[in-house]
C-alpha cells in the first residue's frame, strides 16, 4: 500500500500517465489568438464571395437612372484613338471570346450595359444630335429587365454600349468611334454588340454602319451579302414606329379585296413605271399607292396614302391585299416590311442581295415571296401560280412573325440575344420548329428521329391509335388483342363519327393500359395523324378497327424493330408503286410481291414527329385532297417520310392477309373498286406536288431470329408469328 501511494504521488495521476507535458499559459494564448484570426479570415472571405456585390457596376440600369440629363459628361480629346473600320473576316471562333461566357446551368449568356455617359468633343458638341432615342431606351430597358442582364461586369459575356447608334444620320462618325474606343472593356470590340437600323448615308448609303467598330458584333437592319458576316452579325428588322401607335383589327387569312398592293412612297422611277404597267395590265387586282399631295393641314402624311385623289388610311389599307410589295429604297432595309407583316399581307420582297431579318433562324419561304428585281415584270404571273391554301398559310405565318419578332423593340432585342445565345450554347439552342412554328404547334414536346436524342423519351412503350367510325364489335376485338402487347403504354381511340356517340364506358373492354377516346369534329382520314396531346410516347402504332389478325408477338416484334430504326415506317401490309409505260404514269399495285415501296398505316409503327409534319408541314394541298376524297392518307405519309429520310419503309413478318373475314365492301373503304383506282391517281398527284418520286423500292422483310428454325417454341422470343 505504501509503495503504491508513493508511485501515485510521482509522475502518475489517477487519470493515467501524462504523456504530453501541459502547455504553458503564454503559448496557449498565442495559439488561441492565431486560430481566431484564421477563423475570422475564412468567414470574411466567404462573405465576400457570396454576398451580393459587383465591380465596376457603378450604375445599375434602372428607370430612375436612365436619363441623359443625369449622365456624367465625358470630353473626347481630338487625339483619342479611333477603332479599325471593321474586320469582314470575323466569325464567332475568331473575334468572339466564348470563354468569357463559361458554363452555367441555365445555358444563358450574361449581358452588361455600360452606364450612361454624355460624350462631347473638345468644343462641347455632342457626338449625336438626338442623344438617347426612345427606341434605344426601350431596347436597353428590355435587356435590363431580362434574364440575360447582369450588373456585374466580371460575369458578363456580352457588352452593350449605352451609345445610341440606331440611326447613323444622327451620328458624328469619327467622334462616335472615339467614344466606343474609350469604353473600359472595349478590347478592340471583342464581345461587344452594337444595334443599328439605319446604316449608311448619302450618296452611297452603305448597307452596314459606317462607324469604325473593330471586332464588335453588329445587329444591323439592312445588311447585304457583301457586308453581312454570316454566323457573326445578326440581321434585324427596321423598326416601324407605327407598330406602337396603330393597332390593327384581327383579320382572318383568306382572299382580300386587292391581289397586289404597293404602298411605298419613295420608289425609284424605273420601278414605279414597271408597277404602273402591271396596273394597266391587271386593273383592279393591283392597287398602286403614293404619297398624298392634297391633305388638309394637320393631317399626318405618314398615316395616309393616295391613288388618283382617293385617300387611304395607312397601314390599315395593307389588310385589304393578299400580297404587298416591299421594294428596296435608298437603303435595303425598309420599315414597310414590318407594316406589311403586321397587316397579315404576304410581302413580295424585291431587294437583291438583302439579308432578311433573323434569316439565320426564320424560314422566310413560309411567310414571303422573294423575287429578283429583274423579274418584276413577271410578278403577277408568279404570284398567281401559288395555291390559295398556301397563300393563307403564308398570311398566317406573316402575322405570327410580326407578333413574335417584329412588333416591338423588346421583341427585336430578345430575338437578337437569343440567336447569339444559341450560337454559344448550341446544345441548348432552339429548334427550327420552335423558331418557325406558332405556339399552337407544340414542337417542344417532340424531337426529330433523324438525330440522336440527348435524353431518353419520357414515356417508354408505344401508343396505339385506332381510327374508327361505327364498327364496334371489331373495334373491341382489336382493343383486346392490342392490350396483350407488353410494350403498350396507352390506347387512343379516334372516334370519327359525329352522328353517333361512342359506347358507354361500362361497355368498353377492360384492359390494363389506359384507354382514351377522342371525338373529332369532322370525319377526316387525316384525324389519324393529328398530334394529340394524349400521345406521350415517341412510338405510335396506327391501326384500323378491322385489323384483328395480328398477334401480340407480331405487334411486339414490330415495335422493337421500330425502336432500333426510329426514323423509318415499320408496318405489316406492304404495297408497291410501278411505272406504267403504256399509260405514261405511276400505278398503285396491291398484288402480293416480294418488292415493297410502301407500308399501309392500317397497321404500322412510326415516330410521332411525323404526326406534326403530316398535320402542319404536308406540301401543297395533299392533306385537303385526302380529306375530300376519303382516301390515300397512308400513301401520303409514306411519301412524306420517304421524302424526309430518303429511305424505304420496313415490312415486318410474312403475313399478307390482314382484314377480318366478316368485312365486306359495305364495311370497308379499301375494298371498293373506285377506291383502288383513286389510289393510282393519288400516287401521280402526290408525285406532282412533291416534284419528285420519293418512294424507294426494296426487296426486304424483317423476321424474328429463329422464326423458321426447328427449335422448341419456348426458346423463341416471338413464337406466335402468323403465316401468310
Amino acid at each position: 500500500m505504501v509503495r503504491l501511494s508513493m508511485c501515485s504521488s510521482g509522475k502518475y495521476s489517477l487519470r493515467g500517465p501524462a504523456l504530453i507535458p501541459r502547455m504553458k499559459t503564454k503559448h496557449r494564448i498565442y495559439y488561441i489568438t492565431l486560430f481566431s484570426v484564421v477563423l475570422l479570415g475564412l468567414i470574411a472571405t466567404g462573405m465576400f464571395q457570396f454576398w451580393p456585390h459587383s465591380i465596376e457596376s457603378t450604375a445599375d440600369w434602372s428607370l430612375d437612372r436612365r436619363s441623359m440629363h443625369d449622365a456624367p459628361l465625358i470630353q473626347l480629346p481630338v487625339s483619342n484613338p479611333i477603332p479599325e473600320r471593321g474586320d469582314l473576316s470575323c466569325r464567332m471562333h475568331t473575334c468572339f471570346d466564348v470563354y468569357r461566357c463559361g458554363y452555367n446551368p441555365k445555358n444563358r449568356i450574361k449581358v452588361y450595359i455600360y452606364p450612361l455617359q454624355r460624350f462631347v468633343d473638345e468644343g462641347g458638341v455632342p457626338i449625336s444630335s438626338t442623344g438617347l432615342s426612345r427606341e434605344y431606351n426601350d431596347l436597353l430597358s428590355t435587356i435590363s429587365d431580362s434574364e440575360f442582364y447582369t450588373d456585374d461586369v466580371t460575369r458578363a459575356c456580352l457588352f452593350v454600349p449605352s451609345i445610341d447608334v440606331l440611326n447613323q444620320n444622327s451620328l458624328r462618325i469619327r467622334e462616335t468611334a472615339q467614344a466606343l474606343a474609350m469604353l473600359p472593356r472595349w478590347d478592340k470590340g471583342m464581345n461587344h454588340l452594337l444595334f443599328n437600323m439605319l446604316p449608311g448615308g448619302p450618296p452611297d448609303y452603305n448597307t452596314a454602319l459606317d462607324v469604325p467598330r473593330d471586332r464588335a458584333l453588329l445587329a444591323g437592319g439592312g445588311f447585304s451579302t457583301w457586308t453581312y458576316r454570316q454566323g457573326y452579325d445578326v440581321s434585324i428588322p427596321v423598326y416601324s414606329p407605327l407598330s406602337a401607335d396603330v393597332e390593327l383589327p384581327e383579320r382572318q387569312p383568306g382572299p382580300r379585296r386587292y391581289f397586289i398592293l404597293s404602298s411605298q412612297t419613295a420608289i425609284h422611277r424605273e420601278y414605279r413605271a414597271e408597277l404602273e404597267r402591271l396596273k394597266e395590265e391587271n386593273g383592279e387586282a393591283l392597287l398602286l399607292l403614293d404619297k398624298c399631295s392634297n391633305l388638309s393641314q394637320g393631317v399626318a402624311s405618314a398615316r395616309k396614302r393616295c391613288y388618283k385623289g382617293q385617300v387611304f388610311d395607312y397601314p390599315q389599307i395593307l389588310q385589304e391585299s393578299s400580297f404587298c410589295v416591299v421594294l428596296r429604297g435608298a437603303r435595303l432595309g425598309q420599315a414597310t416590311l414590318s407594316d406589311v407583316l403586321q397587316a397579315g399581307c404576304v410581302p413580295i420582297i424585291l431587294a437583291d442581295s438583302y439579308i432578311l431579318p433573323f434569316s439565320e433562324v426564320l424560314d422566310w419561304k413560309r411567310a414571303s415571296v422573294v423575287i429578283p428585281e429583274e423579274k418584276l415584270p413577271e410578278m403577277y404571273t408568279i404570284l398567281k401560280s401559288i395555291p390559295h391554301r398556301q397563300v393563307e398559310e403564308m398570311q398566317r405565318q406573316a402575322c405570327w412573325f410580326w407578333d413574335a419578332y417584329f412588333s416591338s423593340m423588346k421583341a427585336i432585342g430578345m430575338t437578337t440575344l437569343q440567336i447569339i445565345n444559341d450560337r454559344i450554347y448550341p446544345y441548348a439552342a432552339r429548334t427550327y420548329e420552335q423558331w418557325n412554328n406558332p405556339p399552337v404547334v407544340k414542337w417542344s414536346s417532340v424531337n426529330s428521329p433523324l438525330f440522336l436524342p440527348l435524353i431518353p423519351p419520357r414515356s417508354p412503350g408505344f401508343t396505339a391509335v385506332v381510327l374508327t367510325y361505327d364498327r364496334i364489335e371489331s373495334l373491341f376485338r382489336v382493343i383486346t388483342e392490342i392490350s396483350k402487347v407488353p410494350s403498350l403504354a396507352k390506347l387512343l381511340v379516334v372516334w370519327n363519327n359525329q352522328n353517333k356517340s361512342p359506347p358507354e364506358d361500362s361497355l368498353w373492354p377492360k384492359i390494363a393500359a389506359p384507354l382514351k377516346v377522342v371525338r373529332t369534329k369532322e370525319n377526316k382520314l387525316s384525324n389519324r395523324f393529328f398530334p394529340y396531346d394524349e400521345i406521350e410516347t415517341e412510338a405510335v402504332l396506327a391501326i384500323d378497327d378491322d385489323i384483328i389478325m395480328l398477334t401480340s408477338d407480331e405487334l411486339q416484334f414490330g415495335y422493337e424493330v421500330r425502336e432500333r430504326i426510329p426514323y423509318r415506317l415499320v408496318g405489316y401490309p406492304g404495297r408497291l408503286h410501278l411505272w406504267d409505260h403504256e399509260m405514261g404514269k405511276w400505278k398503285y399495285e396491291s398484288e402480293w410481291t416480294n418488292e415493297v415501296s410502301m407500308v399501309l398505316t392500317g397497321a404500322a409503327f412510326y415516330h410521332k414527329y411525323f404526326n406534326y409534319l403530316y398535320t402542319y408541314k404536308m406540301p401543297g394541298d395533299i392533306k385537303n385532297w385526302v380529306d375530300a376524297h376519303m382516301n390515300c392518307e397512308d400513301i401520303a405519309i409514306n411519301f412524306l417520310v420517304a421524302n424526309i429520310t430518303g429511305k424505304a419503309p420496313i415490312k415486318v413478318t410474312p403475313r399478307k392477309k390482314f382484314k377480318c373475314p366478316e368485312c365486306t365492301a359495305i364495311d370497308g373503304l379499301s375494298l371498293d373498286q373506285t377506291h383502288m383506282v383513286e389510289r393510282s391517281e393519288c400516287i401521280n398527284k402526290f408525285a406532282s406536288v412533291f416534284g419528285t418520286m420519293p418512294l424507294k423500292v426494296v426487296e426486304h422483310r424483317a423476321d424474328p431470329v429463329l422464326y423458321k428454325d426447328d427449335f422448341p417454341e419456348k426458346l423463341k422470343s416471338f413464337p406466335n408469328i402468323g403465316s401468310l
